[in-house]
């Protein structure tokens, strides 16, 4: 390999007789949309549990808007690209030259159906999206310190998968949580934010329904109808949630824990003390000290403080009566009390006005006084209830996405009856066919893996590219865990570099490990809900492509690697090109890349030296770096 010769990747800018209309949502309030449901057809209950109806209805409604817009429509892709495209998707890795080999010599013509079902029912089906709903909510976390809950959850929620648990189900469990973070993965998102109500509120919104209501927290939503108000009221359901921190000798942690008593004297925690004398005196000695309360992140902080204020014997300790005499302690209405209250942004420093728990779409109230569980409980069953329709649009708006690279709303996370979707009725359909489905998301996989339109082949739409999408395939680029499988599955390796076992209490899929996988993530992960013309490569990325010691180690043509056993196998230059490009890219060379790779071969006078480059230069390439 020639070690002075400047390489620089190509990085990829990377639902007989019940009957279920839009028209029975009650939650579409905007006019617009309304005339829109008088548009769309009415499907029976067994045509939508009917996934091959489904599937055919998708791509009538497409073909039917694509010739009326007079839109070249892309071929089905080869069966190279589409092993690729759909291993990469549903099972997260590119598959062997092996497979590329016999797929493409199957003549079964439901061989693209039947691996579609091997895929959605293997193993790495649950581990690949398990990876993608971790980085869907770790990505936007407000604590750090949730990284410790990472591995937990990607465990967790990867035996959902497996199990094939309903959507629904998922996410009341997540939404309901409680618990120790490194024993309950479903405590994740309420550990990802700290159990603070707004961040609550806005990423629960944003991932389970599409709807960015951070915008209202201080100001009536500028571009949407919601208010300020409709945002506090969905905050009201978390305020009896708290996360706090635990600790033993073996290990830190943290729980999920409802909180559904207030202290007495509008919070003042220090009209009992005998409470924390019990919890916090090491000694017994009826005193509390500086180094006895450092665990206690509420009362450490601001020790020295109350030292001040009462100690009143100067012994640098606090005891029952000295405590009383405390003033209670300005720690903010988060952590003092068991209700909501809006902020007044006129007087930011009063409790502001007490809100009770309404969701805002269809602004359905709650009975007030519910402890935090409950309250909980009831946010699930209204949000995730089939009366919601966002619930569902959500969701086949994010996994079409995903899988096509683009969706019917654009960003994913960003829907709302003010924003216009491209393609209603097909989106629609399949809102109503995954809510018919009882929300089971393998069924859905099934259905958008099967139709004419994820099996186009691929096309770049330019940015500012008016004309309609899904007429043709778009190129996406990989997660950071596709990239890594892909990378280990080309190399022949387990992982690239890390201990073999991550570090303790720490999952495969921790960003801030020390496995081979987590420094990875850290260097190539970004958030999934990011509209793919926003990911881009970076310069430590290109930097590691470029210089890492185990990427250059593993691609030589000596030492046992699969480079050095291709060599080995095929001792005509063609053939082992053949091999290289399979293995890689995961089919065959065209004849121009077969006679640009042949010179440049010949030229360089050092089969193994010239095989090398090409090697880097096929994983450097955009195509490697991307699903096509």
């Amino acid at each position: 390999m020639h070690a002075n010769r400047l390489r620089i990747p190509l990085l990829l800018p990377v639902i007989s007789g019940v009957i279920l209309t839009l028209a029975l949502h009650p939650f579409s309030v905007d006019a617009a949309e309304k005339a829109e449901v008088e548009k769309l057809k009415v499907y029976a209950s067994a045509q939508l549990n009917d996934a091959k109806f489904v599937t055919r209805e998708t791509d009538r409604l497409l073909s039917a808007e694509f010739k009326k817009a007079k839109v070249n429509v892309s071929e089905k892709t080869t069966d190279e690209d589409f092993l690729r495209r759909v291993s990469f998707d549903l099972a997260g890795s590119v598959p062997s030259p092996q497979h590329v080999t016999f797929f493409g010599l199957t003549p079964d013509e439901k061989k693209r159906e039947k691996l579609i079902d091997q895929l959605l029912d293997s193993n790495q089906f649950a581990e690949n999206w398990a990876r993608y709903w971790r980085d869907v909510i770790f990505s936007r976390a407000t604590d750090p310190r949730s990284r410790i809950a990472i591995g937990t959850f990607e465990s967790w929620m990867t035996e959902q998968l497996r199990e094939n648990a309903a959507w629904d189900d998922i996410v009341t469990k997540l939404l309901t949580a409680s618990g120790d973070v490194r024993e309950k993965g479903e405590t994740a998102l309420m550990m990802a934010h700290q159990g603070l109500p707004a961040e609550l509120a806005s990423e629960t919104s944003r991932i389970f329904m599409g709807i960015q209501m951070q915008c209202a927290n201080c100001h009536d939503h500028p571009t949407d109808q919601w208010k300020r108000e409709q945002f506090h009221e969905l905050a009201a359901y978390f305020p009896r949630v708290r996360v706090r921190q635990v600790r033993t000798e073996e290990r830190r942690s943290f729980e999920v824990v409802s909180f559904n008593t207030k202290p007495r004297g509008r919070g003042n925690p220090f009209e009992n003390p005998q409470f924390l004398l019990r919890r916090f005196d090491k000694n017994s000695d009826g005193k509390l000290t500086k180094s006895e309360v450092k665990d206690a992140q509420f009362l450490s902080r601001f020790f020295d403080r109350l030292l001040d204020v009462g100690d009143k014997n100067g012994d640098k300790a606090l005891n029952s009566a000295e405590m009383k005499a405390l003033p209670a302690p300005q720690m903010g209405n988060r952590n003092t009390n068991t209700e909501y209250f809006m902020p007044d942004l006129n007087d930011p420093g009063s409790e502001g006005e007490k809100i009770e728990p309404v969701f805002f779409v269809g602004n359905i109230e709650t009975r007030s006084g519910l402890d935090d569980i409950d309250r909980r409980e009831t946010l699930a069953k209204v949000l995730t209830s089939r009366n919601n329709a966002w619930f569902a649009r959500a969701f086949v708006n994010r996994i079409w996405a995903e899988m096509l690279g683009e969706g019917f709303y654009m960003p994913v996370d960003d829907l709302g009856p003010e924003r216009q979707a491209r393609f209603p009725e097909v989106l629609e359909l399949l809102s109503q066919a995954f809510t018919a489905n009882s929300y089971d998301m393998k069924w859905l996989f099934r259905v958008i893996a099967n139709t004419d339109a994820y099996q186009r082949q691929i096309k770049s739409r330019d940015l500012g590219d008016q004309s309609p999408p899904f007429a043709s395939a778009v190129p996406t680029r990989l997660r950071s865990d596709q990239l890594y499988n892909a990378f280990t599955e080309v190399l022949g390796v387990n992982n690239l570099g890390g201990p073999a076992r991550p570090t303790r209490g720490q999952g495969a899929g921790y960003r801030g490990n020390r496995s081979g996988r987590g420094q990875f993530n850290q260097l190539f992960g970004f958030d999934p809900s990011t509209a793919q013309e926003d990911i881009a490569g970076n310069i430590p990325q290109a930097l590691f492509m470029m210089n890492s010691p185990i990427l250059n180690n593993l691609i030589r043509a000596n030492g046992g690697t699969r480079l050095a056993e291709i060599l080995d196998e095929f001792p005509k230059d063609k053939d082992a090109l053949s091999e290289l490009y399979l293995l890689v890219l995961a089919r065959e060379p065209t004849e121009k890349e077969f006679k640009i790779c042949l010179k440049y071969i010949e030229k360089t006078d050092n089969r193994g030296e010239a095989f090398e480059d090409l090697q880097w230069s096929l994983m450097n390439s955009s195509e490697f770096l991307s699903k096509r």
